[in-house]
């Protein structure tokens, strides 16, 4: 194991840790970070108008009648979910701008500017979605590059207020950019192309949608997060932008389904994860809580890190854990900490899959405490049930494994007490 580990750390971690710093990358996890307070907004909304027990609705259409009240939650709707392409269009151009040190603002108005200029009209919503990432990237890539050039670029005279300066500043750039997207729609629609998006959602998204929604697409998931995150790495951070452009959609098209009273079409979400999955953070480390609690009470160090650790793991912050345990470059925890997700993905699937649960359809704040997040992210009592049942699996992983460290511990003291050299180990 530690030779494994050795050469994960000369051959691996350089450049995972790259890849986990990329720009492009990391803005559009930051773009979808800035528009996950709508995301649960909109859940929410939907909540509020769907939410499955008859007598609620019945007070709620008696005392506002059915077209009002649930007016308010459609409202919240068109407000959240119905503009998100545009929402991320805006977003993802800014924090990319911003990792430049160019004009941020600017760079997010003229990517919104280049959406609509392919005719983004369209597609505001998800459907739109990966066209709006794309616009966003080259559209800021071309703009900040410009941005650049000193003959592009109209100066103003010292006394100026700066917005002014930034405007003119940014003037021809702009000009040029969405004029390069719009002569690109010109062009495709002389050749017989009149919906950009809807072609580009048929061709690129909804076929990519359906291989993201399958078991072995939510394994891998589960196994990059949790393997990056035992070298340090922050796993759940540097698959951030793969996991939202598969699940956002995801999530869109089954909070678009529930309005319309039709099963959820997609399994595989972050709904799905947090839930059933990241129980207590990624890889299920409430499991590991419960499990010194229960078969190595006499391992001093667990203990004491797991109590510490009791309180924020509730809210599925696990980073005590996995730098005060350790978890990280634990040779005795890593079969379990890998093992334990990709169960719980299998676990979860089939019963969502077999009908015995809801496919999750809520986005609920990534620290809502597990079992709860079961029952909001599916509004049913049985996903906190399969939460539960997981959380219970994992404590089966995980115990073995535990007592191994206890019993380490034991031996480690017993040599130091007779004065016998030990290794440092865990």
């Amino acid at each position: 194991m530690n030779g494994f580990i050795a050469f994960m750390e000369k051959y691996f971690i350089p450049y995972a840790a790259k890849v986990g710093g990329q720009r492009h990358l990391v803005a559009i996890r930051d773009g979808f970070i800035s528009t996950m307070p709508l995301m649960i907004l909109g859940s929410l909304g939907t909540l509020i108008n769907n939410l499955p027990i008859q007598a609620y609705q019945t007070f709620m259409n008696n005392l506002f009648g059915e077209a009002l009240w649930k007016s308010f939650g459609g409202n919240i709707w068109n407000g959240t979910f119905a503009i998100l392409a545009l929402l991320t269009a805006f977003t993802v151009a800014y924090n990319l701008a911003k990792s430049y040190d160019k004009d941020a603002l600017s760079s997010g108005v003229v990517s919104v500017a280049s959406f609509f200029a392919i005719g983004g009209l369209t597609g505001l919503s998800s459907s739109g979605l990966f066209l709006a990432l794309l616009v966003a990237l080259i559209s800021t890539e071309l703009f900040t590059r410009m941005s650049g050039n000193p003959k592009l670029i109209i100066k103003m005279p010292d006394g100026v207020p700066p917005a002014v300066s930034r405007s003119f500043a940014a003037l021809f750039p702009a000009m040029i950019t969405v004029s390069i997207f719009a002569m690109f729609t010109t062009i495709l629609f002389g050749l017989g192309v009149k919906d950009i998006v809807g072609e580009f959602y048929k061709l690129i998204q909804e076929p990519f949608m359906g291989l993201a929604n399958t078991l072995p697409a939510a394994l891998l998931l589960a196994f990059i997060s949790s393997f990056l995150w035992f070298f340090g790495l922050h796993g759940a951070n540097i698959i951030e932008p793969f996991m939202q452009t598969i699940n956002v959609d995801a999530i869109a098209k089954n909070v678009e389904a529930l309005k319309l009273g039709l099963d959820a079409p997609y399994i595989v979400n972050k709904p799905f994860f947090d839930s059933f999955v990241n129980l207590g953070g990624t890889g299920a480390t409430i499991a590991i809580i419960i499990s010194v609690f229960l078969f190595g009470r006499r391992n001093k160090q667990y203990v004491t890190v797991s109590g510490l650790a009791s309180a924020p793991g509730i809210f599925n912050i696990n980073e005590p854990l996995m730098f005060g345990l350790p978890i990280v470059l634990n040779p005795i925890l890593f079969v379990p900490y890998i093992l334990a997700p990709l169960v719980l993905v299998t676990i979860a699937y089939f019963a969502t899959s077999l009908g015995l649960v809801p496919a999750a359809t809520i986005v609920t704040p990534w620290t809502t405490p597990p079992i709860i997040g079961g029952v909001l992210a599916t509004q049913s009592w049985t996903g906190g049930v399969l939460a539960a049942v997981n959380i219970a699996v994992a404590v089966l992983i995980y115990a073995p494994f535990i007592k191994v460290a206890e019993i380490q511990e034991i031996r480690r003291e017993k040599a130091a007490a007779a004065g016998e050299p030990t290794e440092d180990n865990f």
